[in-house]
């Protein structure tokens, strides 16, 4: 973990250098809820060394975390509640072992749980799925929302290399929309399915080089939803929220590209362009502030969407806390330049995630 007392080291100089005033945080009057925050339970960062992700995603290794560091990031942050999910790479470690990750799931799902029940005012969750495992997925997204109180579910942009919006996830998805549930995505490194059953290709041409979450999962956010619109899937199933991380990453730049794309130039059977994709994401759509958001990123997705459609997130512990302090001295720097009325920043810090939160 030698490296990322360096990377706290190094955000902390970064907080200095970018508070944008005295008072800590404090650009919102109440405090923020947090809809993209992680826990992880030492059951499964032992399951995923054992698996080959003691470095997931290119990362120097799995962040230590606990109930009670969470709980005074919180206070630091000035975060009344955080959503937590597990993240990358997820409960389905190896590749055509579902009852491993079924079990896997299931236990990480009851120890979030225990935290809701135990801090229902501090910590909700997100349930984790044992995806591209759709029978089981399904099995335990009726026992995480009928008896574990989930607020929702966590998935990611691909499972195995089946990404969002793969028809062999229709039942999910069916299931998804009759329920009404929020679904949180979060990226995960790219792959390809091969061939062969269980024949996985890596897809980061540059991970020898780079972790994933510097750009990769940027791509990976833009190709997931881009297929979720471009397989019928948001049309299909519209009672679906969703929530997209770190502000819908290389999505903006490429809606206009790929809506003309398939009705100009393929002449996909859909109606879709920028309009009816801005009409979705008005609907059904959340983006979320975790990472470097500001002061730049914010102005492509805000072409696209309105404040009602942002959320807070802080990406704990895989941006320590002393990063994510100095990324809120920046939100808090500048936010007000692109969003002036008071209420609107009111709204992303907490009145939107309520809004989402009373759903359940």
């Amino acid at each position: 973990m030698g490296l990322w007392t360096r990377i706290a080291s190094m955000v902390a100089m970064m907080l200095a250098i970018h508070r944008a005033s005295s008072e800590p945080w404090t650009t919102a009057s109440t405090g923020k809820i947090d809809l993209h925050s992680h826990y992880v339970p030492e059951f499964w960062r032992e399951e995923s060394i054992k698996a080959g992700y003691g470095e997931p995603d290119g990362i120097p290794g799995i962040p230590a975390w606990s109930e009670e560091a969470h709980l005074e990031f919180m206070s630091q942050a000035n975060i009344t509640k955080s959503i937590l999910s597990i993240t990358s790479p997820g409960t389905h470690l190896t590749p055509g072992n579902n009852t491993h990750a079924r079990r896997l799931t299931r236990q990480c799902n009851e120890f979030a749980a225990d935290l809701k029940r135990r801090r229902p005012e501090e910590f909700g969750f997100w349930a984790a799925l044992p995806l591209p495992d759709v029978e089981g997925s399904l099995a335990e997204l009726a026992y995480a929302l009928d008896h574990l109180d989930a607020d929702g579910v966590a998935v990611f942009t691909n499972a195995h290399g089946v990404y969002l919006g793969d028809e062999s996830l229709t039942p999910l998805f069916k299931e998804l929309d009759r329920r009404r549930v929020t679904v949180f995505v979060h990226p995960t490194s790219p792959c390809i399915r091969g061939a062969h059953d269980h024949g996985l290709q890596p897809a980061s041409p540059l991970a020898e080089f780079y972790p994933n979450p510097m750009f990769e999962y940027f791509f990976e956010s833009a190709r997931a939803v881009t297929n979720l619109f471009l397989s019928g899937t948001t049309d299909t199933f519209p009672n679906i929220t969703y929530i997209i991380s770190h502000a819908g990453g290389a999505l903006p730049p490429i809606i206009e590209r790929f809506t003309q794309f398939a009705s100009s130039i393929l002449g996909l059977p859909l109606e879709i362009n920028s309009d009816s994709v801005k009409a979705a994401f008005a609907r059904s759509f959340y983006f979320d502030l975790a990472g470097f958001v500001f002061p730049d990123q914010i102005y492509g997705l805000l072409r696209y969407v309105g404040a009602r459609s942002i959320v807070y997130g802080s990406d704990y512990p895989y941006t320590p806390a002393p990063g994510v302090l100095a990324i809120a001295g920046m939100i808090n720097e500048h936010i007000d330049e692109a969003f002036p009325d008071p209420r609107d920043v009111q709204g992303i810090f907490a009145r939107n995630a309520r809004r989402i939160l009373d759903r359940v």
